[in-house]
């Protein structure tokens, strides 16, 4: 990911302050604006296969996967994923290319005129996945990976058909909205099967497999639990990853998109997708887990690549995860932990991080650091490798401050 060049337009920079500004309109989780969007913009454009992924973790490297698989055998393609990291216009990409500035200010100026007066006003979200279809539509995009950002089956991207649903891991995340059961978390995360469109889903845990057989049975939906991994390399760490490349391929096959083996071969072998286990140098890595099946992901894949090693961890969560559960994960690799401030203000202070992680390693050092560059100079004083980690958007900030632009870091918003 490229980091730093010259600063944004005033123009984009205008357009992005009103879509955040429509944050205070909050996450309304329903179909009917974006559906009222999406009826007024004639989208998706005509012939357009989308391929819809939902779940907890693996949504975003599954999509990236689905797209350099779709763009090795020569598909125009368009992804769209959610949080960014570093800059909004990674949410939208034609053919691994971010939209360009110019074309956000234009789309987000023309969608502020249509809703101005919508009654209840589009949230963030809806306007960031109406300006996305859109964008893929200008451009012609053959096949477009759209990944949920909250849920399922009240979701904005839910509003499209798609040739194929697919279902990553489900755990416990966002339950505020999504509900305190697995069972009801399946039950948002299956609300993507449609009538007759097959789905893919990864091995899940049995209570979440029985909601989705139960939501296909009820669509009459083809159903196919992929347990198998890829067997080849790949670029992204972890055998978790090669149960996403299966699941990817799996997804491509059930969409009856044409996929020859040279195009997943070459298409694995070149995905690339920031803070996941991302080794920035010889002893530093970023990770953006930010819920407890997440880090516990990231300290199997730690183990897998470095053994019996203990990390130094620096750690921000933002308020509304399961700090306790994210810790108790990170806990076994964890020699000693710092909890810088971060650049949001939805992230937990740090002093609370210092109350809930205290006595789950009680024996561990723990400290508190001003900024994120203050806790990387204290980490690089002692020998042991170096874990980033926390949030998606604690990821960004690492990103960009290991790049030396932290002027490149927009809000990461929803």
């Amino acid at each position: 990911m490229k980091v730093g060049g010259p600063r944004p337009s005033p123009a984009y920079q205008e357009a992005l302050a009103w879509l955040y500004g429509t944050e205070r309109f909050g996450i309304k989780l329903g179909l009917e604006n974006i559906q009222r969007l999406l009826q007024e913009l004639d989208l998706p454009g005509k012939n357009q296969r989308i391929v819809h992924v939902a779940g907890t973790n693996g949504k975003g490297s599954v999509c990236a996967m689905v797209d350099a698989i779709a763009r090795a055998q020569g598909y125009r393609t368009g992804l769209f994923t959610s949080p960014h990291l570093i800059t909004y216009r990674e949410r939208i990409q034609v053919n691994g290319e971010m939209i360009g500035e110019d074309e956000v200010a234009e789309g987000l100026t023309t969608l502020r005129k249509k809703i101005r007066d919508w009654e209840p006003h589009p949230t963030f979200f809806e306007i960031t996945a109406a300006l996305a279809l859109a964008h893929f539509k200008k451009n012609d995009c053959e096949l477009i990976v759209l990944e949920t950002g909250l849920g399922g089956r009240l979701d904005a991207t839910n509003a499209v058909p798609p040739v194929v649903s697919v279902i990553t891991p489900i755990g416990y995340d966002h339950q505020a909205w999504l509900g305190d059961t697995l069972e009801a978390i399946a039950g948002e995360k299956a609300g993507i099967i449609k009538a007759r469109v097959p789905v893919v889903s990864a091995a899940q845990e049995v209570a979440a497999e029985k909601v989705i057989r139960a939501r296909a049975a009820e669509c009459d939906a083809p159903l196919q639990f992929v347990t198998e991994s890829y067997g080849d390399p790949l670029p992204l760490a972890g055998t978790h990853q090669k149960q996403n490349a299966a699941l990817a391929v799996a997804a491509l096959h059930s969409g009856k998109i044409a996929i020859d083996e040279n195009a997943i071969a070459r298409g694995l072998t070149s995905v690339q997708w920031p803070a996941r286990f991302q080794l920035w140098d010889d002893r530093t890595i970023i990770d953006g887990a930010h819920n407890p099946s997440g880090a516990q992901i990231l300290a199997e894949t730690w183990r897998q690549q470095f053994g019996d090693e203990r990390a130094t961890i620096i750690l921000a969560v933002l308020r509304d995860k399961d700090v306790a559960g994210i810790c108790r994960a990170l806990a076994p690799i964890a020699r000693r932990v710092i909890l810088p401030r971060a650049r949001t203000e939805r992230a937990l202070a740090p002093d609370d991080v210092l109350q809930m992680i205290s006595p789950i390693t009680p024996a561990r050092q723990h400290s508190i650091s001003p900024s994120l560059a203050a806790a990387l100079k204290s980490a690089r004083a002692t020998p042991e490798r170096i874990l980033i980690t926390g949030s998606l958007h604690f990821a960004g900030e690492a990103l960009a401050t290991l790049s030396g632009d932290l002027g490149a870091l927009e809000d990461c918003a929803q």
